[in-house]
């Protein structure tokens, strides 16, 4: 992947709060888009091997989530979690994390990620497939900035994380705006 290059289109099955539904369980299906998500929008995506995984919840999300007002100050619209994980996990993942700024897209099949070339291995973990961890600027649609952790592979011994941080990511937006204005 790189900047420059038009998201997949796929379909999301996410779950969704409606206060018409009764009961202890008031959500409902609705299936989403990626031009749902992405199009007309300036947003940060970022994608990580799993919900309630320990870099994911103790850095990553948390940082993305804490980071928001600085993002938008550098003209990002809104920012998305993605995982290779069903709508189900995802919101009881946005739950537990008590986010307000961060969104969950659930990739539950693993359609978009394998579009995007992120999808991996990761049997020795017990996970089956995943999400490689990545970071990216997408504006309306397109790659504007990749943001890959090294290694990319099948059963990677290690989780490498950096590359993809909300503080990498909030730089290379300071850089590239200071550089716009000089």
């Amino acid at each position: 992947m790189k900047a420059g290059v038009k998201l997949p289109d796929v379909t999301f099955r996410t779950r969704v709060r409606d206060e018409s539904i009764e009961g202890p369980n008031p959500f409902r299906w609705e299936d989403k888009t990626t031009s749902d998500y992405f199009a007309g929008k300036r947003v940060v995506l970022f994608s990580l091997p799993g919900a309630f995984t320990p870099t994911c919840s103790t850095y990553q999300l948390p940082g993305f989530e804490k980071g928001f007002a600085d993002f938008q100050a550098e003209g990002i619209d809104a920012i998305y979690c993605m995982s290779v994980n069903d709508s189900f996990v995802m919101n009881a993942w946005a739950r537990d994390q008590k986010l307000e700024n961060v969104q969950v897209i659930p990739d539950g099949s693993g359609e978009f990620t394998r579009k995007m070339g992120m999808l991996v291995a990761k049997d020795n973990l017990g996970f089956g497939a995943r999400s490689w961890r990545y970071a990216a600027i997408v504006n309306d649609g397109v790659v504007e900035a990749w943001f890959e952790e090294p290694g990319l592979r099948d059963n990677h011994g290690e989780d490498p994380y950096g590359v993809s941080s909300p503080e990498t990511v909030l730089k290379h937006l300071k850089e590239a705006k200071a550089e716009v204005t000089a």
